[in-house]
């Protein structure tokens, strides 16, 4: 294939990150990323990343999807056909499927059909989980009728932890067992057995799991139920609650920024990062128990890069199964790539910096390689 130019789009719900990467011989390499706050129409934001790194001849379109449900199981090029999915699973993913489909009708607008645009999806990393971790005990025709199962998220931003794992350890085969913490605002950790996803904290939605920014993750169902019952709060408002005013927010009552919060010494503050840390620890060491140990500990995500402090909360007692932290080693470590573990550690703990711009890039050739499109309800290759 000739040198292409593939523009990469990650579409947040307040923000967007723009990316523009060159496939020739030597590779894929990135030329200009970029995160923007979204304030007007996307196109003038695109209008102005292309004017700035003047970027030309761009020969593909990537998207960053978060809900892909059991259809997508791999990335593909964008038909009518598959906007009319990812809109459909918009009911599942309303902060974030409906901002990547304005991005895709935009790009749609700008380019033509002379550029075509490729989805690539969070949840398809774990479309082949195991079927214990993948189904929640309810009736399952009910889960059948409303496609109730554990779908992941976080995908990419684990795969370019993996990715980078397995250039480090090449001796180990695809990876060996690896459990993965994404900690930012929203926060999952994944475990993953010769590079498979085998277990995942976020499920049905992006609410399940870690403690988050605004997000609460686990909770008793019944709560839900009681504060509908009990303090008359409607189902609409205790979603909007759950998702928007919960997590460490909700917790200290001050912000939803771990960086505001360490600075914070109430006691409010302190707890908020105490509970974080704690949910954290619990699903590590449930995730040690489902790969039978684990040969890596790999942080990502705007907290797991720059936070020392959480890093070593979370690690906090862990020496009885012979994972060690290097203090120093944490200490120095924020924003870059490093081993944080000491020396006789059973396990590695990496501080690994989350690239999905790269991932989503190296989708883009595959797909056009590959020719993937979607038809008949899932990914299938045909030939032009």
């Amino acid at each position: 294939m000739a040198e292409i130019t593939i523009l990469t789009v990650n579409a947040g719900s307040s923000s967007i990150r723009l990316a523009v990467f060159v496939k020739n011989g030597n590779g894929i390499s990135k030329l200009a990323d970029r995160k923007y706050t979204i304030e007007g129409e996307p196109s003038s934001v695109l209008e102005l990343f292309i004017q700035e790194h003047n970027v030309k001849d761009i020969h593909i379109i990537a998207h960053r999807i978060v809900h892909g449900g059991t259809r997508f199981t791999g990335s593909c090029f964008i038909n009518n056909a598959v906007e009319a999915e990812i809109d459909k699973l918009s009911s599942l993913a309303p902060l974030h499927n409906p901002h990547a489909l304005k991005w895709i009708r935009t790009c749609s607008k700008m380019f033509g059909d002379a550029v075509p645009q490729a989805a690539v999806f969070d949840t398809s990393f774990y479309a082949d989980l195991p079927e214990v971790a993948a189904f929640y005990a309810l009736p399952k025709d009910l889960c059948r009728q409303y496609g109730i199962r554990r779908y992941g998220f976080h995908g990419i931003a684990h795969i370019a932890m993996l990715k980078r794992w397995k250039k480090l350890k090449p001796d180990l085969k695809d990876g060996g067992n690896v459990i993965s913490l994404q900690l930012g605002a929203g926060c999952s950790v994944t475990a993953v057995r010769h590079g498979r996803a085998v277990d995942t904290s976020m499920g049905f939605s992006t609410l399940e799991g870690l403690v988050m920014a605004t997000r609460s993750g686990d909770i008793d169902p019944e709560i839900i139920f009681h504060l509908e019952h009990s303090a008359g709060i409607s189902l609409a408002e205790i979603q909007k609650m759950l998702n928007h005013s919960s997590g460490l927010l909700g917790i200290s009552g001050i912000s939803s920024d771990m960086r505001v919060l360490l600075q914070d010494s109430c006691p409010d503050a302190r707890f908020a990062v105490e509970l974080f840390c704690c949910r954290a620890r619990k699903y590590i060491g449930a995730y040690m128990s489902v790969l039978g140990g684990a040969d890596a500990f790999l942080f990502g995500g705007g907290i797991g890069e720059n936070s020392p402090h959480v890093r070593e909360k979370i690690l906090n007692g862990m020496e009885w199964m012979g994972v060690i932290l290097d203090m120093s080693s944490n200490s120095a470590t924020i924003g870059e790539e490093a081993c944080i573990s000491a020396e006789n550690s059973n396990t590695a703990v990496w501080v690994i910096p989350v690239d999905e711009a790269s991932v989503i890039a190296e989708e883009a050739v595959s797909v056009l390689e590959k020719k993937q499109l979607f038809y008949g309800g899932c990914n299938a290759k045909y030939s032009f």
